[in-house]
Order: structure tokens, then sequence, then C-alpha cells
């Protein structure tokens, strides 16, 4: 077809009809005022947040309540154990538009469970798991707060040194004061870091920047959601000489 003639165009030959064309229609007024958007973008983060957490069979607690201001969600209420006040957030942080988790939910455990006891399964918890060097790690309780301290050679071991008492019956929160000791130069961990970021499928590498000081790595950028943001951080954490990870990565949607 010539697009400069003048002469009208001709239907195709056969019955095919060509598509209508479609209609926009533009509202009174202007654009839509940014602050309304961003109340309705919170209500729709809102209800998928809601949505998510009923979702995870690991939250059984109904008194789980949500608010959403600018992107940032809040969780207020009451959870049966640790574990499910965790899981609450991580079905937080893996909704779309999510920028951050305030999590401030308290823990009632169904059964109540004696300090002592706590720290016994607590103490067994930590002989169980072979990658937690337990006879450096001290334990301690104190109305259902388990408290970790120690020195270990990886990140990875204060983690799940965490991990092995997050489930116990009678937990309502965790310090994990466990500090990690390793001397890697700076320049080597940044380096094996930004390597092993680039390798990665489900993070944007380019949009990181990773810095690095006497063992602390701080990472800083912009990712798209908070699972590009938590994976990023637990690659940094796997390095060999990464004694803390300051992440400080904006989630962008």
């Amino acid at each position: 077809m010539d697009y400069n003639s003048s002469e009208p165009s001709q239907s195709p030959p056969g019955n095919h009809r060509a598509p209508p064309v479609p209609t926009y229609f533009v509202r009174k007024g202007g654009n839509v005022p940014t602050a309304k958007l961003a109340r309705t973008d919170d209500q729709q983060i809102r209800e998928s947040v809601l949505r998510e957490i009923e979702w995870q069979h690991e939250v059984t607690s109904k008194e789980v309540s949500v608010e959403v201001h600018n992107h940032i969600v809040t969780l207020t209420g009451f959870a049966h154990g640790y574990i499910e006040k965790l899981a609450a957030e991580r079905a937080a942080k893996c909704v779309y538009g999510v920028k951050d988790v305030l999590n401030h939910l308290e823990v009632k455990p169904g059964l109540a469970i004696a300090d002592a006891e706590l720290l016994r399964e607590a103490s067994q918890a930590l002989q169980r798991n072979f990658t937690v060097p337990d006879t450096r790690i001290e334990v301690t309780v104190k109305d259902g707060e388990i408290v970790l301290e120690g020195n270990v050679g990886w990140h990875f071991q204060k983690q799940a040194a965490e991990e092995a008492v997050q489930d116990l019956a009678g937990v309502k929160s965790i310090s994990n004061r466990i500090v990690v000791s390793a001397s890697v130069p700076a320049r080597d961990v940044r380096t094996k870091i930004e390597e092993a970021l680039r390798r990665r499928a489900d993070v944007d590498s380019r949009r990181i920047v990773v810095l690095g000081h006497n063992g602390t790595v701080e990472l800083r950028g912009s990712v798209r959601s908070w699972a590009e943001k938590d994976e990023a951080a637990a690659v940094a954490r796997a390095a060999a000489g990464v004694t803390e990870v300051e992440n400080k990565i904006v989630v962008v949607p």
C-alpha cells in the first residue's frame, strides 16, 4: 500500500475485515495526581500481601494486620511462633512493588516453655547441625529470647546457627551476636563477589556496586524486587573473608 497516495485504501480481497481502530479515552482534568496513584498502589500491594500471607501454609495466625504506606509494608498483630513471624515477612517481601517490610508481629507461643528447657533444646539443635561449630557458640535464653554469641570463620556458619533454633517451640525472638573472623584482602573479596554476582541469572549485577573494607561488604544500587536484593546479599555472605554485609540496595519495581 502506498501511504503517500491520496486515493482511498481498498479492502483486502476475500471476506477478511480489517481490525477495528482502538479508541482511547482521555479523562477530563488532566493527569491523576501522583498522591492518588500512590494510594492506589498501596491498596493493591496491601491486598496482594494479604493474599500471599494467606497462601503461605506456614502462616496460620488470623491476627496478622497489614498496612502499606509508600510501598513500605508494616506487619502488626500476633504470630504463634517465631518461624511463623519470619514466614509472614517472607511472604510480604515476595510481593511485587514492596520496597521494605517492618515486621512488628508479636510472638505468642501456644505452649509455655521454660527458659531452661528452651536452652536445652537450642543447644541440642546446634549440636545436630553439622555446619555449625557448636563448641565455639554460647547460647543463653531469657523470657523466650535466644541469644547466640561466639566466634566462627564463615558467615554461613553464623546464619546456620540462627536457622537451627528458629523453629523451636517457645522461641519469641533471636539475637545473633556471633562474630565472623576472617583475614582476606578487601580487594580479593570484592572481586570474587562481583564475579559471583555476574554468574547469577536471578541478579542483575550491572545495577549493583560492591564496596569492601576490613571484612565488611557494602552493597549499593537498585534492583527490581526484594528477592533479588536478598539474593545479592546471600551471594556476598558466601564469600570467604566476609564478616558482615550492609545491604543498602534500593528496591525500584
